[in-house]
Order: C-alpha cells, then sequence, then structure tokens
C-alpha cells in the first residue's frame, strides 16, 4: 500500500475485543496504521479484566475509552472487522470487511480472557502480514 492503511475495530461495547485488537495494531504497528475501535453500544469504561490481560502481554490500554460508532469513522476506514455486533455493525461499499468470531470477555475472569487476548494478536498479526507490513517489531 502506498498509504497508510486504516483500520476500524467494532464490537457491540467497544470495551473488550475491539479495545484489544486496537491495542494489539497499535503495539504492533505503530504509527504505520491508522487505528481506530468502536462500538454500536458502547459500555461506560473498558473491561478491567481486558486491560489487565493486555498489560500482562506489554500492552498499555488504560487510556482507552469506549466510543460509539459513527458514519464518518467507518468510512475513512480501509478495513473494517467486526467482533460479534451482528445487525449493528455498519457495511459500507468498497470497505474490507472481516467478521473475527472470538468469544466476548465481558463477566469473564482473567484464566478465560487470556486466550483470547492471544487469539487476537494472532489474527493481527495475519492482518498486518496482509496489509503489507512484515516487520511486526513493537515500536517500530
Amino acid at each position: 500500500m502506498t498509504t497508510k492503511p486504516s483500520v476500524l475495530f467494532v464490537c457491540v461495547h467497544n470495551a473488550g475485543r475491539s479495545q484489544m485488537a486496537a491495542g494489539w495494531l497499535r503495539h504492533l504497528a505503530g504509527d504505520r496504521v491508522e487505528v481506530r475501535s468502536a462500538g454500536s453500544e458502547p459500555a461506560e469504561r473498558i473491561n478491567p479484566v481486558a486491560v489487565q490481560a493486555m498489560a500482562e502481554a506489554g500492552v498499555d490500554i488504560t487510556g482507552e475509552q469506549p466510543k460509539r460508532l459513527d458514519h464518518a469513522a467507518a468510512e475513512a476506514s480501509d478495513v473494517i472487522v467486526t467482533m460479534g455486533c451482528g445487525d449493528a455493525c455498519p457495511f459500507f461499499p468498497g470497505k474490507r470487511y472481516e467478521d473475527w468470531k472470538l468469544d466476548d470477555p465481558a463477566g469473564q475472569g482473567l484464566d478465560a480472557v487470556r486466550p483470547i487476548r492471544d487469539a487476537i494478536r494472532v489474527r493481527i498479526e495475519q492482518l498486518l502480514t496482509e496489509l503489507g507490513i512484515t516487520d511486526q517489531s513493537p515500536g517500530r
């Protein structure tokens, strides 16, 4: 890609899966990808267990807040990754869509959230490869 790609992660509450995915993408791609996340029905705050699981992996998402999905964010994104938001997920012609079937970390303990975190990282690494970003060293 000649321009910096933009990726939007969408889940219902923008408190767990989409925040972890955005955290991984920022961590692995640095400033080479524009990262957004949003929810169709945003929660009051990020799931603290998701924050803890990401911190264990060296990724800090404590400064993030759930955001409402808006038309402009979706329209400005090259790739839209949905995670369990069903019919509430947006559709814009000409965008690349992926639907990642992942367990919802809401109400789960740390032992249940770790595998979700790790599965998201694997998918982020694959997405970066598909976007042509092969050096996925943190801080690059």
